[in-house]
């Protein structure tokens, strides 16, 4: 096999996927278009961001969102012992949680999504545990093409956040901007073609 024949085989289809070339829609099951938490919106008028907050766009997570790994799946097997070898049986598939970090911005908008998403999982005061149905969202990660196209996508089924990583303050890093860390667990990922995941996209953005 030959360098031009390698080169034939990646530009017949379509070049090498590029990782920085991705959308993560989604919106918490408490998100609406129209913000209606004056913390936030007081928040940003402190740091400069005018009225605009007054109305949440959905793109600003994806726009947000530094780095996000597909998902794995593993399928598990039992040994079975068969006229005197052993050999594999399938019989359960365990599919990895996905963690995601985020850009904060001097509105603690990421900051503020997720932990207002967390209390309403567990409240700190009465521990009480919410409902699964009322604090769960459909997840949809996209691998886009050179245009900004989806050409592969999966769809996390009932998502919600399990770990929202802290942030690290310190004089040592100047200049340097915060990050934050969030960990999702779901029922199970559906893959989707490129045209199925914009459609499924476009849901998750709005919260459909």
């Amino acid at each position: 096999m030959s360098i031009d024949q390698l080169k034939a085989t990646i530009s017949k289809k379509g070049g090498l996927s590029q990782a920085n070339r991705f959308n993560v829609m989604f919106t918490p099951p408490q998100g609406s278009l129209l913000n209606s938490d004056p913390a936030t919106l007081i928040g940003g008028l402190a740091s400069g961001g005018g009225l605009s907050n007054i109305v949440n766009d959905p793109r600003d997570i994806s726009l947000l969102a530094e780095s996000v790994n597909l998902p794995s799946s593993q399928i598990t097997t039992l040994d079975h012992i068969a006229e005197r070898q052993s050999v594999k049986i399938p019989y359960a598939v365990i599919q990895e949680e996905v963690t995601m970090t985020f850009l904060l911005t001097n509105d603690y908008y990421i900051k503020n999504l997720f932990d207002k998403w967390g209390q309403s999982i567990i409240d700190l005061e009465t521990y009480r545990v919410a409902y699964k149905k009322d604090i769960v969202t459909d997840v949809v990660i996209q691998q886009l093409n050179k245009q900004n196209i989806p050409i592969y996508g999966v769809k996390l089924e009932n998502a919600f956040p399990t770990t929202i990583g802290g942030v690290a303050l310190s004089n040592e890093t100047a200049d340097t901007p915060n990050k934050l860390t969030v960990t999702f667990s779901y029922d199970k990922y559906i893959v989707e073609d490129g045209l199925t995941s914009a459609i499924s996209g476009a849901g998750a953005a709005l919260g459909l």
